[in-house]
């Protein structure tokens, strides 16, 4: 089948590493079923897995991707969970420490046939494409998981989303509009802050600029470059959320004086549970929104998705159709 994979590690041109070509078609073992793709997205993570982060080298070669939407062996239309958890685990299976998502240690879904435990098929949302359905399990997955599991926002609370562009940041965007909240966005690009306007933030503001007033909670995804203004723009007892570091992961300062004299939290957040998954399938088809795609390649044309994809000119998802 034709697949988009790992073949080697190349830290400084990662895009060079990947591989577009055959691979074998995987097989199901009890439990586990085989999915017909019929779309994928593609995330950071797939860029970090072909600079060797996260992607032990004796797994190569690993098709990349945790994102898929297609048929299930009944022909029904299913969403794929990228979280693989121990067989033996219950609960929040993000907490399982054997966790892991498909791509580092199972086939991942830039591929015609996906393997997944039967556990991780959702039923596909009424009325989006394949291709918008692709979007849900890692961006909007992650982005729903932070706002309504880990910040304790509520409506009429005001929230500070960070780097509008990214997949998670526009699905931030979205569903906290959609949920009551006040809606703020940075950009560096006015490009992308004139488009996060468009799609549900109330206002957007050059990274870093001083804000009309602090804030609930903070969106974090950037890291680095942005953590100092996400810690000074929260008010007392503010929340930051990150579950992720773009632009690095080792600020200049942790600024620890500033966290506990104002008593503010730092809450680290992974992906989603199947659960939520679900909650966030119901929450988008009750509000009527959609993912935001940037662009659709094919997946034989995946590299050059790729390149775009690590250019960081990009707003909304990046879709590759099988």
């Amino acid at each position: 089948m034709l697949a988009a994979y790992a073949a080697r590690f190349a830290p400084d041109d990662p895009v060079s590493a990947l591989e577009v070509g055959e691979r074998p078609e995987p097989v199901a073992p009890d439990g586990w079923v085989t999915v017909d793709v019929k779309a994928t997205a593609l995330n950071h993570h797939d860029l970090w897995s072909l600079k060797g982060v996260g992607l032990p080298e004796q797994n190569l070669p690993m098709i990349l991707g945790c994102d898929a939407a297609g048929l299930d062996p009944d022909g029904n239309e299913v969403v794929v969970h990228a979280v693989i958890s121990d067989p033996g685990w219950k609960g929040d299976e993000t907490l399982d420490p054997k966790r892991s998502l498909l791509s580092e240690r199972y086939q991942g879904t830039l591929a015609e046939k996906i393997a997944v435990p039967a556990q991780n098929v959702v039923p596909m949302p009424a009325g989006l494409s394949f291709e918008e359905a692709a979007c849900l399990p890692t961006a909007w997955l992650t982005a729903y998981r932070m706002l309504f599991t880990q910040s304790e926002l509520k409506p009429g609370d005001t929230v500070l989303v960070q780097g509008a562009g990214g997949g998670v940041a526009t699905s931030l965007i979205t569903l906290a509009r959609a949920a009551g909240l006040r809606v703020w966005a940075t950009s560096r690009d006015e490009g992308k802050r004139a488009k996060a306007v468009e799609i549900g933030a109330h206002e957007a503001f050059e990274s870093g600029a001083r804000l009309p007033e602090r804030v609930d909670a903070v969106m974090e995804t950037v890291g680095q470059a942005t953590w100092s203004h996400s810690l000074k723009s929260l008010k007392q007892g503010g929340t930051v959320v990150i579950s992720g570091a773009t632009s690095g992961q080792a600020p200049k300062s942790a600024e620890l004086n500033r966290i506990f004299f104002l008593q503010l939290r730092v809450q680290g957040s992974t992906m989603g549970t199947r659960a939520e998954l679900a909650q966030l399938v119901r929450f988008m088809a009750n509000a009527g929104i959609k993912p935001h795609l940037d662009s659709t390649f094919a997946l034989a044309d995946a590299r050059d998705a790729f390149a775009k994809l690590n250019s960081g000119d990009v707003f909304g998802k990046i879709v590759l159709t099988v």
